[in-house]
């Protein structure tokens, strides 16, 4: 072995073994049910429309003192939406919108933690709507409950343009742009 292949042997054993430590120090997290994971949209340019996914698969690896190794996943199945008005349900629901009999899960897949201080982080990933994926960012804020370090509050947002998922534009009177929310507790697995 000359030195040049020893020295390549070192520098990929301390590259693994790196992220190996980053993995044991990041911890893995779900959502509390009664976290609230949803949207509000306008309806007819006044009222406001809002929904809440019931069931929602999540999952999220995050060790505060390397958040630009953490990773966060949500799997939301859109027949659970519960609506604040549910004579819309059908039409939310149907073809038009979010045809969740075609498409019956809707899901975010982070790629980036940017910390920004004080518990302010950017997350970027991709959303996928009706089959359609785009980038969204998430404008976080993730704190570590003082008197139960197995929770942690979380308050997340982001706006989306329905159209750019396929569905209608301009549809029963429905805003175009939707607000998209996450409010309430991670917890330690």
């Amino acid at each position: 072995m000359n030195i040049r292949t020893i020295l390549k042997s070192v520098l990929m054993a301390s590259v693994i073994n790196l992220g190996i430590v980053a993995q044991i120090h990041a911890q893995e997290w779900t959502l509390t049910p009664k976290t609230y994971v949803g949207f509000n949209v306008k309806s007819m340019g006044f009222s406001i429309v809002k929904g809440k996914f019931q069931q929602v698969q999540s999952g999220m690896s995050f060790d505060p003192a390397s958040p630009q190794n953490a990773s966060a996943q949500f799997v939301l199945q859109v027949n659970s939406l519960s609506l604040s008005k549910p004579s819309l349900e059908n039409m939310i629901l149907g073809e038009d919108l979010f045809y969740a009999e075609k498409y019956p899960t809707a899901t975010f897949n982070s790629h980036e933690f940017i910390p920004l201080g004080h518990h302010q982080y950017k997350i970027k990933g991709d959303l996928t709507l009706r089959g359609i994926t785009r980038p969204v960012i998430l404008d976080t804020s993730l704190e570590l409950n003082p008197s139960d370090p197995q929770l942690m509050k979380v308050e997340a947002t982001t706006m989306v343009k329905r159209s750019d998922f396929g569905m209608k534009k301009a549809f029963g009177g429905i805003g175009e742009k939707v607000n998209i929310e996450v409010s309430g507790q991670w917890q330690r697995k």
